[in-house]
């Protein structure tokens, strides 16, 4: 997720305490992700509506972990 921002993801996670939300949402965004990889090659049963709630899900966490990198960039001036 974000791999351009990788060393601001990186600088971060240092610093779990101040910026455990955005930690929350990168993990949930990685296990959405695996279980969405899961879902599409049919290693577990998802319906096609099932697949697609999971996708918008994964897509609103990757934004607002957007949001969260860029104002940590601009405050840490990375």
């Amino acid at each position: 997720m974000l791999h351009e921002y990788r060393d601001v993801i990186t600088h971060m996670k240092e610093n779990e305490a101040a910026n455990a939300h955005f930690l929350k949402i990168f993990d949930r965004h990685n296990e959405l992700d695996d279980k969405i990889a899961k879902g599409g090659y049919g290693d577990i049963p998802l319906t096609d509506v099932e697949l697609e709630k999971l996708k918008k899900e994964k897509l609103k966490l990757k934004d607002e972990a957007h949001s969260i990198i860029l104002k940590y960039k601009k405050e840490h001036t990375l």
